[in-house]
């Protein structure tokens, strides 16, 4: 097939960067254009802003002029790395002007018609698109990934709530430096730390996986009814989010049953099909000191989440940990992995 034009929103920044890194081979995508604040607009993107990734600005994008961030652009689809604060009302331009959008920001996440998706958890919510092309009156839309830290949860989530049955789930996040951007958090307050708070995470977290794991009826999602506490922390990683969970199913289960469960979890064919679909998209540890950041957030080149610690619970059922790589998975390679999904279901063309 031909390589489909996408422009990169923010493409300056840390998460734009990501995104213009794992575009660069894509086997269905070109980047075409890039956009960022007024002060790089002009600029060749070689030139617009210090490169933060460990390997080379790619060919594709060095000499392409950054341009405001407001359509027109030449492409058919738009990646947004833009800050919550400012992404909401541009991505609804972007889309208003029938572009379709797939943004890591907050803005949109639980709006009722804009789907909240990780291809293997619920594809099926795509579908929403109809209900916000009919508000847009056109062919744009905009799609999310969610929080880099609720997408690993939601990943090692959903082939227990579909074995078992999710009743209670408590996780708390030690999560990497990385996910404050760029130049992120002063060193005197990480070093030798650990910041309980993260704002907005907290709520984030308890929201947004009910809506992934929740089912679509008549053109809206149910969300699910599982109780889910979250306490966020953040710790002096670089990358790869680490979350400790205990879950209580409406079906017991032993740990034994749960690894299984996790082991042998696939997607759909076509789903596995898609190129940033890692195989297996959840890898278990039998080791007792795994999961960790350094040794595990590339597993799956950064796409897949790990498990590992797979114990009994004293108050819940099961406990366990879970790694992830924030800025891969969690960010711009969950808004690619979800592009892929629209154009196999043909959203996009």
């Amino acid at each position: 097939m031909d390589r489909i034009p996408v422009g990169i929103l923010g493409a300056t920044g840390t998460v734009g960067q990501r995104f213009a890194q794992l575009l660069a081979d894509h086997p269905w995508f070109e980047v075409t254009a890039l956009a960022a604040s007024d002060q790089s607009v002009g600029k060749r993107y070689i030139d617009a802003r210090q490169w933060l990734l460990p390997t080379p600005i790619p060919k594709g994008v060095r000499d392409l002029v950054v341009q405001p961030v407001e359509p027109p652009l030449d492409a058919r689809l738009v990646f947004s790395a833009l800050p919550w604060n400012i992404a909401g009302p541009v991505e609804e331009r972007f889309a208003a002007a029938g572009y379709a959008v797939c943004s890591n920001a907050a803005s949109h996440r639980l709006e009722r018609d804009v789907p909240l998706l990780i291809p293997e958890v619920n594809a099926d919510h795509a579908a929403l698109i109809e209900k916000q092309r009919e508000r847009h009156q056109g062919r744009g839309f905009i799609v999310t990934n969610a929080n880099c830290s609720s997408t690993q949860l939601v990943l090692a989530l959903k082939p227990l709530h579909d074995r078992f049955g999710l009743r209670k789930v408590a996780v708390i996040t030690m999560q990497a430096i990385s996910g404050a951007g760029y130049p992120g958090i002063a060193a005197l307050d990480i070093l030798d730390n650990i910041i309980p708070f993260i704002a907005g995470e907290e709520e984030k977290m308890q929201r947004e996986p009910l809506k992934m794991l929740g089912r679509l009826n008549d053109g809206a999602v149910s969300d699910a009814s599982f109780i889910l506490s979250a306490q966020c922390n953040r710790v002096p990683v670089r990358d790869g989010h680490t979350e400790c969970v205990s879950v209580e199913f409406e079906k017991k289960a032993s740990p034994e049953e749960v690894m299984e469960a996790l082991e042998s979890f696939q997607p759909s064919a076509d789903i596995a099909h898609l190129p940033s679909t890692p195989a297996p998209p959840i890898i278990v540890h039998c080791d007792p000191d795994r999961p960790q950041p350094v040794r595990d957030r590339d597993a799956g080149h950064g796409m897949a989440v790990t498990v590992g610690r797979v114990r009994p619970c004293p108050l819940f059922d099961v406990k366990f940990v879970v790694l992830g790589h924030n800025t891969v998975r969690g960010a711009a390679g969950g808004a690619i992995h979800n592009a892929e999904l629209l154009v196999l279901q043909k959203w996009v063309s």
